[in-house]
C-alpha cells in the first residue's frame, strides 16, 4: 500500500503528489491511504488562519467522502505518528507528499524522510507549493539572489511547470476503513473548537471561481486599481494558496495565457515575489527572529506596550491605520497596500520592533504565509533583503488621501466617522473646530486623538537608522 500524506494542499486538481500517487498506485496495483496528521505544534495558538485551515480541511474531507473516499486522521507529533503508522501498517511501500522548503515544515519533512529511508520505505516528495523551488533559480556562481530584480529577470526566463490533468479518482483505489485509537477524540476536538466561521467561500471550487472572477473583473486593470482598498480588485486568492485549495500552477497558467496587459504583468511579478521570499527564508532560516541585514539586528526599538496595544486595537487616532487594523481584527484580511502602511507606521512612527507586528499578523491573517509575512515586515521596516530604504517613511495622511480619497474605506470600518466629509476624514482632529461649527460634530467624543506626531516620529526614525 502507498501513503498520500496531505498537508496544506487541500485540492484534487493540479496536485502533484496526489497525481503521482494515483498513477504509480495504478501501475503497481497498490492501494492508497490518504493520511492527515494534526500537529499540536501548529495549532498551539488560536488564530484566524488555523480556523480557516480546518474549515477548509473539513470541506476537503467531505468532498472526498462524497466520492466514497476517506482520510485517515492522526493527532500528534508527525515523526511519532509515522512510527505508529509504520508499525500498524507494515506493508507500506511508498509515501507521497508535497515538500515544504522553509522553517518548521522543512525540519519536519527532513525528519520524516530520514525515518522512512531507515525503514526502507520509498518516498516520492514533490515541489508543488511554488512555481520554482528555492534551489531552482541561482546566480551563475551558484549563490542565491538577494535582490529581487535580477532574480525576477532569471525567473521570467525559466520555463514554468504545466498544470496537471484531472486525476482518475476512483474509490476502489483507496483504503477507506480504518481502526482508530483514542487519538480520534483529539482529532474531533480540533474541529469542534474552531472559533471563527468562513463557510461561504471555502474549497477548491470556490477558489477556481474566484480566479475566474479576478480574470473577468480585475486582472486587466490590476496595475491601476490594486492599491485602492475600497475597490477590492486584488485577486483575493492568497488564502486559497495558503491552504492549497488552488494550485499556484493553475493560477499562473491561466493568467499567462491571457492577452498581454500591464495588469497581467504586474500580477505575474507578485507571483515571482512569492517564490523569491520562499527562497530567502529557505537560505536564511533565522529571519523569523532576526533582520536579514546584520547591521540592523541590534536596533534600539522602543518598548511601548500602550502604543502597541493601540496599534493592534485600531485606536491610534490615524483613521487609515485604525480602519485597516479594524478590518484585520474583524475579518482576518487586510488589503496589501494597507499592510505596508500599518507596518511602516508601527516600525517608523511608533518605533516598535517589526517582530511584534509580524507575530500579530501571524495570529490574525487568514492568508498567513510565513515567508511572505516575515519578509514583507522586514521590507517595510527596512531591515530585510532588498528592503525599502530606511528614509522611505510612509506618511499615513498622504497614503490615506492617495489611496482612499473619498474616505469610503475608512467609513466602512470606522462607522463612527461616517458623517465626516471626505476632505476632513483623513485627519479629523486638525479640523475639529470646522467639524463642530459647521457640522455639529465633536470629534473628541467619537474618535481618538493621534497618539504621535508623524513629523516628529519621522525624525526619530531617521536618527535610529542613521546611527547604524
Amino acid at each position: 500500500m502507498n501513503i498520500l500524506w496531505i498537508r496544506n494542499d487541500l485540492r484534487l486538481r493540479d496536485n502533484k503528489s496526489l497525481h503521482n500517487c494515483i498513477l504509480d498506485s495504478i501501475s503497481s496495483n497498490e492501494k492508497i491511504m490518504i493520511v492527515f496528521i494534526i500537529d499540536p505544534y501548529l495549532i498551539k495558538v488560536n488564530s484566524f488562519s488555523n480556523d480557516y485551515f480546518f474549515i477548509a480541511l473539513n470541506y476537503f474531507k467531505n468532498n472526498l467522502s462524497k466520492k466514497g473516499i476517506n482520510i485517515y486522521f492522526m493527532y500528534g507529533e508527525p515523526l511519532n505518528q509515522f512510527e505508529i503508522l509504520v508499525n500498524k501498517y507494515p506493508d507500506i511501500k511508498k509515501v507521497y507528499f508535497n515538500l515544504s522548503e522553509r522553517g518548521y515544515g522543512l525540519k519536519r519533512d527532513n525528519q520524516i524522510i530520514k525515518f522512512l529511508k531507515n525503514k526502507n520505505i520509498k518516498i516520492r516528495p514533490s515541489y508543488d507549493k511554488h512555481l520554482h523551488s528555492a534551489n531552482e533559480i541561482k546566480k551563475k556562481d551558484g549563490s542565491y539572489y538577494c535582490v529581487f530584480t535580477p532574480y525576477f529577470n532569471s525567473w521570467l526566463k525559466k520555463e514554468k511547470p504545466a498544470s496537471l490533468p484531472w486525476p482518475d479518482i476512483k474509490k476502489e483505489l483507496f483504503i477507506n476503513e480504518f481502526n482508530y485509537d483514542e487519538s480520534l477524540k483529539q482529532v474531533n476536538n480540533v474541529f469542534k473548537n474552531i472559533k471563527h466561521t468562513f463557510t461561504s467561500d471555502v474549497g477548491e471550487d470556490k477558489a477556481l471561481l474566484q480566479l475566474d472572477k479576478f480574470i473577468l473583473n480585475g486582472i486587466t486593470n490590476y496595475d491601476k486599481y490594486r492599491d485602492i482598498p475600497e475597490l477590492n480588485l486584488t485577486s483575493n486568492l492568497s488564502k486559497y494558496l495558503t491552504t492549497g485549495e488552488i494550485s499556484i500552477k493553475t493560477i499562473y497558467n491561466r493568467i499567462s495565457s491571457l492577452p498581454n496587459s500591464q495588469g497581467k504583468n504586474e500580477f505575474i511579478k507578485e507571483l515571482a515575489w512569492r517564490d523569491f521570499y520562499n527562497m530567502i527564508y529557505h537560505f536564511n532560516p533565522n529571519i523569523y527572529k532576526e533582520a536579514f541585514q546584520s547591521k540592523y539586528r541590534d536596533l534600539e526599538w522602543q518598548k511601548n506596550e500602550d502604543f502597541l496595544r493601540k496599534w493592534k486595537e485600531g485606536k491610534t487616532g490615524f483613521p487609515i491605520i485604525d480602519a485597516a487594523m479594524t478590518q484585520l481584527n474583524n475579518t482576518g484580511f487586510m488589503h496589501n497596500r494597507l499592510r505596508m502602511v500599518v507596518a511602516s507606521f508601527l516600525t517608523k512612527d511608533l518605533l516598535i520592533n517589526w517582530q511584534e507586528g509580524e507575530k500579530y499578523f501571524a495570529n490574525k491573517l487568514i492568508d498567513y504565509d510565513s515567508a511572505s509575512n516575515i519578509n514583507n515586515w522586514q521590507w517595510a521596516s527596512s531591515v530585510g533583503t532588498d528592503a525599502c530604504p530606511y528614509f522611505r517613511i510612509f506618511n499615513p495622511l498622504s497614503q490615506s488621501k492617495k489611496f482612499d480619497p473619498s474616505g469610503n474605506f475608512i467609513k466602512e470600518f470606522l462607522p463612527n466617522l461616517k458623517d465626516i466629509p471626505s476632505k476632513y476624514i483623513h485627519c479629523p482632529f486638525e479640523y475639529k473646530d470646522v467639524l463642530k461649527e459647521k457640522y455639529g460634530i465633536e470629534i473628541e467624543k467619537i474618535y481618538w486623538k493621534p497618539i504621535v506626531n508623524h513629523k516628529d516620529q519621522r525624525i526619530k526614525a531617521l536618527n535610529l537608522f542613521k546611527e547604524k
